[in-house]
C-alpha cells in the first residue's frame, strides 16, 4: 500500500506539472503568432536601413565623424548589448546567448555589459565583467519606445567617451526550429563588415553609389547614425522576442510530451502493482476459507 500510495503522489505531481507545461505551450503560441505578425512588418524595414547605411557610408567617401573613429581612446572599452528573456523555461535560448557572450567578451577589449532581460542580469551578475545598465520590459512585445530608450542610453554613452565599440548579441530566427545567436557592430561604423554581411544575407556583392551631402557629410551623419542605432536595435528586440517565443513554444512541447511519457508508465507500474496486491488478498481469502472448512 505504501509503494502504491508512493506512486499515486508522483502520477498527481506530474499531472499538476502538465497542466503548467501546456499551459505555457498556449501561451507561447499565441505571443509567438503576435511576434511573427510584428516581425514581418518590421523585417523590410530592418534589412532596408541597413542597406540605406551602407549605401550612404560607402557613397560618403571620407568622414570625420565620431560614428566612424575606432580606437579614440588609450585604453579602449567595448561596449556589448545583450538581448535575453525575462523569464526562463525557454530551452537553450539564453544559454546560447551567453556563449556567445562569453566567446566575444574573450575578443575584445575591457568588455562592459548592457543586459536587457532579468535572466541575464541573474547570470552575468556573478561574471567578471561589469554591468553598465539593466533594462527589463517583462516579457511584452517590444515597442519603439523601448528601442528609443536604450538606442538613446548607448548614444550618449558612447559620445560621453564611456566605450569605444559597440557590438549587440541576439538571437536570429532563421525559421521555427533553427535559432541562432548572431553578433553585430553597431558602432564605430564599418562599411567593410557591413558589405560583407550584405554580401552574405543577398548573395551578391551591392554597388557603391554616390551622394552629395548637405550641409556637410559630417552633419548628416550625426544626425542620421542615432536614427539607424534605433533601428538596429528595434529590430533586434524584435526578432529575439519571437526567438523566444519560439524556443518556449518547442520547450514547453517537449516538456509535456516527456510528462506524458512519465505518467504512462507509472500508470502500468501502478496497475501492475494494484493488480498484485488483489491476487494476494484474494489468495488470502482463499487459503483463509479453505483452513475453515478443512
Amino acid at each position: 500500500m505504501a509503494n502504491l500510495r508512493d506512486v499515486r503522489l508522483r502520477m498527481r505531481a506530474i499531472r499538476q506539472t502538465l497542466q503548467v507545461t501546456k499551459a505555457m505551450n498556449l501561451i507561447s503560441t499565441a505571443k509567438l503568432r503576435k511576434g511573427r505578425r510584428v516581425l514581418e512588418d518590421t523585417e523590410p524595414f530592418f534589412r532596408r536601413i541597413q542597406k540605406s547605411m551602407w549605401d550612404i557610408l560607402a557613397g560618403a567617401g571620407r568622414v570625420e565623424s565620431e560614428f566612424l573613429t575606432a580606437g579614440r581612446g588609450k585604453n579602449p572599452h567595448t561596449a556589448i548589448v545583450v538581448i535575453t528573456s525575462d523569464k526562463g523555461l525557454a530551452g537553450g535560448y539564453n544559454a546560447n546567448i551567453f556563449r556567445q557572450v562569453s566567446d566575444l567578451c574573450g575578443r575584445v577589449s575591457n568588455p562592459l555589459l548592457i543586459l536587457i532581460g532579468s535572466i541575464g542580469y541573474r547570470y552575468f551578475i556573478n561574471s567578471p565583467y561589469l554591468i553598465l545598465e539593466n533594462f527589463s520590459f517583462h516579457s511584452q512585445i517590444p515597442t519603439m519606445e523601448n528601442a528609443r530608450e536604450i538606442a538613446d542610453y548607448i548614444v550618449s554613452q558612447y559620445l560621453w567617451g564611456m566605450f569605444d565599440e559597440i557590438h549587440i548579441v541576439y538571437t536570429h530566427m532563421h525559421s521555427a526550429v533553427k535559432l541562432l545567436p548572431r553578433e553585430r557592430q553597431l558602432l564605430p561604423l564599418d562599411a567593410e563588415k557591413m558589405q560583407a554581411e550584405l554580401s552574405r544575407e543577398e548573395g551578391q556583392k551591392r554597388v557603391e553609389l554616390r551622394f552629395e551631402f548637405l550641409p556637410s557629410k559630417t552633419a548628416v551623419f550625426d544626425a542620421l547614425v542615432p536614427f539607424y542605432i534605433k533601428g538596429i536595435v528595434y529590430g533586434s528586440l524584435v526578432e529575439a522576442y519571437v526567438s523566444e517565443q519560439s524556443a518556449r513554444m518547442a520547450a514547453m512541447d517537449e516538456a509535456s510530451k516527456n510528462a506524458e511519457d512519465m505518467l504512462s508508465v507509472l500508470q502500468i507500474n501502478y496497475n501492475r502493482t494494484r493488480q498484485a496486491g488483489i491476487t494476494q488478498e484474494v489468495s488470502e481469502i482463499v487459503s483463509g476459507s479453505a483452513a475453515l472448512n478443512g
